[in-house]
C-alpha cells in the first residue's frame, strides 16, 4: 500500500494544493508556448516544488496536451507517472554535488531527445551542490540547446549564487495555508472511507507547519495508531500534545489566579515537553482571540503572547524546564493585575490633582490660623528675603480691623532707611491682600504725632485768640463771638488758605506718612 502522500501527489496544476499563483503563471506560459530555457522553483518543504516540475515536465512531453494539462493516455504520459521517462531526468543534488556529477549531466544535454520533444533536467535541492559544480553549470544553463530544460528546485535559495539567480525564471512556493489542508484530509479521508473528528484534522494540520506532505505523514501514523478512527484525542496521544480540555483548565486557572491549581497543573505537564506546551498554548490564545472571547482582550493578549516568548527563550538558558513553565504561568496571573499606560498616566494625574489640593486646602487653613499680619509678611518674604527679615525684625503687630493694620515700628539707621525706600513696595502687597482702602498705622508714631498736633492746634488756638482780642479792643464792642471748639478754629483758619496752600498741605501730608511710620532717614555723606 503506497503512502498517502505518494497516491495522492497531484497529477495536474488543477489538483496543486495552495499555489495558485505559479500554477496559473506556468499554465499560461504552456498555452502560450512562452517557455523558457531555466526553472528555479523554491520554497517550504512539502509545499509542491518537485510536484510542479514533474507536472510541468509531463505536459512538455505530452503527445497531447489541452489546456496546459496532460492527457494522461499517452505513452509519455504514462511513463511520466512511473518515472521513468526518458527523457526527464530528475538528480538529487544532495547526493550529486560534485563537478563530476555536473559533467555527466551535461554530456547529457548534448543528446538529442529519446522520445519526447524535449529533454528536460530536474535538480532537486540544487542549493547543496558545491562551487565548482556551480560554475561548471553556469555556460550550459545559460545557453542550453533549445530542447533543453532546466528545473532547479531548493528550500533555500539564498545559498544558490547570483549568476544561477540571473540565468533561472524565479518561482516562490508559499506556505500551504492550514484550511486548505485540512480540507485536502477531509478529501482523502472520506475517498479511504476512513472516520474522522475535523478537530483531529485541525491538529494534524497544525503540526504539519505548512507542508502538505509532513501532514501526510503524520495522518499516515494516525489512521495506523487511531485504528481507522482519527479522533482529537488519538492524535494528541499520538503526537504527544495536551489535552484541549487540560488546556482550558489553564487558562482558567490563569485567568482566575488560583495559585493552587496551576501547582497541581504544573506537576502533571512534567511528562511533556515545555516547548510543545508552549506552542499549544500560544495556538489556544490565538484561537480565543480570534473568535472573540471576552476574557482575552487584545491588552491580555499582547501580554500572554510576550511571556510566551520570554518563556521560550528562558528554555535555552537553565535544563529546569518544569521551573520555567511554573514561572510562566505566574507571570500570566500577574500580567493580569498590570495597568494599561492610560490607566497608570490617569493615576498618576488623579494623585497630583489630589496632593495639589491637600495643599491648598492646608494653605488655606494655614492662611486662616495666621493674622494679617503674619500673611503680609510671609508675602513680603516671597518678593523679597532681605526687606522680610529687616520689617520681621523692627516691627510688632497690634491688631488689624480689616483696613487698619497697626504695628509698632523700632527701626533705626539702615534698617529705617531700607524701610521707607521700599515702603511702597510694602504698601503694593498689603492692598493686594486686603484691599485698596487697607493702611498701615504706626502706632508708637501715632500716638507721638497726637499729641504734638494736639500741642499744636492748642498753639494756632491761643494765636488766634490773641489776634480777636486784639480787634475787639480796637473795634467797638459787640456781640462777642463765642468760640465752640478748637476744630471750629481750625476750620475757620484754613478757610482763609488759597486752594494752592491747601494742595501743598495734603502732599505734605502724604510725605509725611512714610517718614511717620519708620521715622526721618539720615543722610550720610560717603568719602570716596
Amino acid at each position: 500500500m503506497k503512502a498517502l502522500a505518494l497516491k495522492y501527489r497531484p497529477k495536474n496544476f488543477d489538483e496543486l494544493i495552495g499555489q495558485e499563483a505559479v500554477s496559473q503563471s506556468l499554465s499560461h506560459a504552456l498555452q502560450s508556448n512562452r517557455i523558457g530555457h531555466a526553472y528555479l522553483f523554491s520554497g517550504l518543504r512539502g509545499s509542491g516544488k518537485t510536484s510542479s516540475a514533474r507536472i510541468f515536465s509531463k505536459v512538455l512531453v505530452c503527445d497531447n496536451p489541452q489546456n496546459a494539462k496532460p492527457c494522461e493516455t499517452c505513452n509519455n504520459c504514462k511513463m511520466a507517472n512511473e518515472s521513468r521517462h526518458l527523457d526527464i531526468i530528475e538528480m538529487d543534488a544532495a547526493s550529486h554535488r560534485g563537478i563530476d556529477d555536473i559533467k555527466e549531466l551535461i554530456e547529457q544535454t548534448k543528446y538529442a531527445p529519446s522520445m519526447a520533444k524535449y529533454k528536460i533536467f530536474i535538480i532537486d535541492e540544487v542549493h547543496m551542490l558545491s562551487t565548482p559544480a556551480f560554475n561548471a553549470l553556469l555556460k550550459t544553463l545559460e545557453e542550453p540547446p533549445s530542447y533543453v530544460k532546466f528545473i532547479l528546485a531548493t528550500t533555500d535559495p539564498l545559498k544558490l549564487p547570483a549568476t544561477v539567480l540571473s540565468r533561472t525564471q524565479h518561482f516562490r512556493f508559499k506556505q500551504i495555508p492550514r484550511h486548505l489542508i485540512t480540507k485536502q484530509l477531509e478529501h482523502i479521508l472520506n475517498t479511504e472511507g476512513i472516520t474522522y473528528e475535523k478537530e483531529a484534522l485541525q491538529i494534524l494540520a497544525r503540526s504539519g507547519q505548512g507542508s502538505l506532505r509532513d501532514t501526510l505523514t503524520l495522518l499516515d501514523q494516525a489512521i495506523i495508531y487511531s485504528s481507522n478512527n482519527v479522533t482529537q484525542n488519538a492524535v494528541a496521544s499520538m503526537l504527544g500534545l495536551l489535552d484541549p480540555a487540560r488546556i482550558d483548565d489553564i487558562f482558567k486557572a490563569v485567568l482566575q489566579s488560583d495559585k493552587e491549581q496551576i501547582s497541581s497543573i504544573v506537576s502533571q505537564l512534567e511528562e511533556y515537553e515545555a516547548t510543545m506546551i508552549i506552542d499549544e498554548l500560544t495556538s489556544h490564545l490565538k484561537t480565543k482571540f480570534l473568535a472573540h472571547d471576552p476574557s482575552f482582550s487584545l491588552l491580555v493578549t499582547e501580554r500572554f503572547f510576550r511571556i510566551f516568548a520570554q518563556a521560550k527563550s528562558m528554555l535555552n538558558t537553565t535544563s529546569d524546564n518544569s521551573f520555567v513553565i511554573t514561572i510562566m504561568l505566574f507571570m500570566m496571573m500577574e500580567a493580569q493585575n498590570l495597568k494599561t499606560i492610560d490607566e497608570a498616566i490617569n493615576e498618576v494625574q488623579n494623585q497630583n490633582t489630589t496632593k495639589d489640593q491637600a495643599k491648598q486646602q492646608a494653605k488655606q487653613t494655614n492662611n486662616k490660623q495666621k493674622n494679617a499680619y503674619e500673611i503680609l509678611l510671609d508675602k513680603i518674604f516671597d518678593r523679597d528675603y532681605n526687606l522680610g527679615e529687616i520689617f520681621q525684625n523692627n516691627t510688632e503687630f497690634v491688631e488689624f480691623d480689616g483696613v487698619n493694620l497697626s504695628i509698632i515700628s523700632n527701626a533705626q539707621g539702615r534698617d529705617r532707611d531700607e524701610l521707607v525706600s521700599k515702603f511702597g513696595l510694602i504698601m503694593s502687597i498689603l492692598k493686594q491682600l486686603f484691599g485698596e482702602n487697607a493702611k498701615i498705622i504706626n502706632v508708637k508714631k501715632k500716638q507721638s504725632q497726637d499729641k504734638i498736633l494736639q500741642i499744636n492746634e492748642e498753639d494756632e488756638f491761643q494765636k488766634e485768640l490773641q489776634k480777636l482780642q486784639e480787634v475787639e479792643i480796637t473795634q467797638p464792642k459787640s456781640e462777642p463771638k463765642k468760640i465752640q471748639s478748637i476744630s471750629e478754629a481750625l476750620s475757620s483758619i484754613n478757610k482763609n488758605k488759597s486752594p494752592q496752600e491747601l494742595q501743598e498741605l495734603k502732599n505734605n501730608a502724604i510725605l509725611q506718612d512714610a517718614k511717620d511710620y519708620f521715622g526721618t532717614p539720615k543722610i550720610v555723606k560717603i568719602n570716596q
